[in-house]
């Protein structure tokens, strides 16, 4: 009995640290990409977070007893969910670190509540709200600074735009930028979960979408990359087996374990962690140093999406 009762409490004191588990996992992972990046290529370390990943979660969902996809419809649901939140999310994501650091990338992708606020609005006419829309407002002021060019944002500032040379398509192929596709990827993935929920167990549903996620980002890096793993060392090994089994399959795990027997709106507001641990650890490992516009979009970001996640 003593012993039953010991036990109990030793979870009592270890739960708030497995609910923070994945956010952690989450944001760590991206500094153990951006590590990596320079050894390898983003489109193969992307496959390489997925595929793995996806077959660890279907094994573990086996062991589970969850049920397996059955019919067309459960597999077509799979298949657009595994582009939206698998290949596209990814790609841009591994693309993105390429161009930036990954404390700000965490920022970027996390500004995702922002886009499904939006989206949950038209779609499903979710209500906003005014703390929803003050949300809103901080978080496009907070990616713009982070995003679009500090001459642009310091000239805007003064009110002197004469002669300033503003090229629209060079903002597409910065990092920053590659970000905020990836986070409209993972809001649309977000989305699709309501549909794909109703065909297919949710663990399964993420096991299967990794997996085949994974399998385009292989196939693109097979024909427009090269040197693909040649030159990672052991470190770099260590860095993509983090990020893939921990980042991605531990910390899905854990997520779909608490969200099935807990309310996941409860999870929500613990999301602006990711980037916290992201630009910490970033900070400690990387030595990556933010400007202090950038500091500010970063704060200003922070702020709108724990507003956005407690709006009623």
């Amino acid at each position: 009995m003593e012993i039953k009762l010991n036990q109990s409490r030793f979870l009592a004191l270890l739960f708030p640290f497995i609910i923070i588990a994945p956010f952690f996992l989450w944001g760590t992972a991206m500094v153990a990409m951006k590590a990596v990046i320079p050894e390898t290529t983003p489109l193969f370390l992307g496959g390489m977070r997925l595929l793995p990943a996806g077959v660890l979660v279907i094994m573990a969902g086996m062991m589970l007893n969850r049920s397996q996809p059955k019919g067309w419809l459960a597999w077509g649901w799979i298949s657009l969910f595994a582009l939206v939140d698998g290949t596209l999310f990814q790609g841009f994501l591994a693309e993105g670190l390429v161009h930036t650091g990954a404390g700000i990338g965490s920022v970027m992708i996390d500004s995702q509540p922002l886009m499904i606020a939006v989206l949950s609005s038209l779609l499903f006419a979710d209500r906003i709200g005014r703390i929803g829309w003050l949300g809103l407002g901080l978080g496009l002021t907070g990616i713009s600074l982070i995003g679009l060019p500090e001459p642009l944002i310091l000239e805007t500032l003064q009110g002197n735009l004469t002669g300033l040379d503003i090229n629209v398509s060079s903002l597409f192929s910065n990092g920053e930028w590659l970000m905020l596709l990836a986070a409209l990827s993972m809001a649309g993935g977000t989305i699709l979960i309501r549909y794909v929920c109703h065909h297919v167990d949710p663990v399964m549903a993420t096991g299967w979408h990794l997996l085949l996620g994974g399998i385009p980002l292989f196939f693109l890096s097979g024909i427009t990359e090269n040197q693909q793993w040649q030159n990672i060392s052991f470190e770099g090994w260590l860095a993509i087996l983090y990020a893939t089994v921990c980042g991605s399959a531990i910390a899905y795990g854990i997520f779909f374990y608490l969200a099935s027997s807990r309310n996941l709106t409860s999870f929500a507001s613990l999301t602006f962690l990711t980037p916290i641990f992201a630009l910490l650890f970033g900070n400690l490992l990387l030595q990556e140093q933010l400007t202090a516009i950038q500091t500010g979009g970063v704060c200003l970001t922070l702020v709108s999406i724990y507003l956005i996640n407690q709006r009623k």
